[in-house]
């Protein structure tokens, strides 16, 4: 029992949790490739992502697993980009280091589901079962190859301050 509720539930609950947070930061890094904050969906996205990361601490455990390690470095992440965002209001270098840690935290998350996809999907579990063989590294190095590209991107379309975006397309 985890919360009150089976392993089996607890771990819906949790891919739940994590898809969503997967989901909504699709739509948050299509926001910083647009120019558009998407208020709503980031909260969102920092939050289920935050509870992926914590929920996964509370699975039982004999000693410690990358994906903990993983969650830890999720969780940092997360922290720099909520003060970026918040505290911070994107000024100055603070919109650069969010778009950043934005995007690392997505990634992590994608990261974290190509890992489960090679554990428990069948056919791909066939072609790499230890997460050793070329299919699993090609598939985490095309990720990182496009979350790399994707925050390059963002970083630029992002980087400038809103006011500056809306004076820049009115001349």
């Amino acid at each position: 029992m985890i919360l009150g509720m089976s392993t089996a539930a607890f771990t819906l609950l949790h891919v739940l949790i994590s898809l969503a947070g997967i989901a909504s930061g699709l739509i948050v890094m299509y926001g910083l490739l647009t120019r558009n904050p998407l208020d709503r969906w980031t909260a969102f996205f920092l939050a289920t992502t935050a509870l992926t990361s914590l929920s996964g601490y509370l699975f039982p455990f004999t000693h410690l697993l990358p994906s903990q390690i993983v969650g830890a470095i999720s969780l940092v992440v997360l922290a720099i980009a909520v003060i970026a965002r918040y505290p911070k209001a994107m000024v100055g270098a603070w919109r650069r280091t969010y778009v950043i840690t934005a995007s690392i935290a997505l990634y992590l998350n994608v990261f974290v589901l190509v890992v489960q996809s090679f554990e428990k999907v069948p056919a791909l579990k066939a072609l790499a079962p230890t997460q050793k063989e070329p299919p699993f590294l090609v598939a985490q190095l095309l990720v990182m190859a496009i979350f790399i590209a994707l925050t390059i991107l963002a970083t630029r379309r992002f980087h400038a301050e809103p006011a500056l975006v809306k004076f820049a397309r009115a001349a």
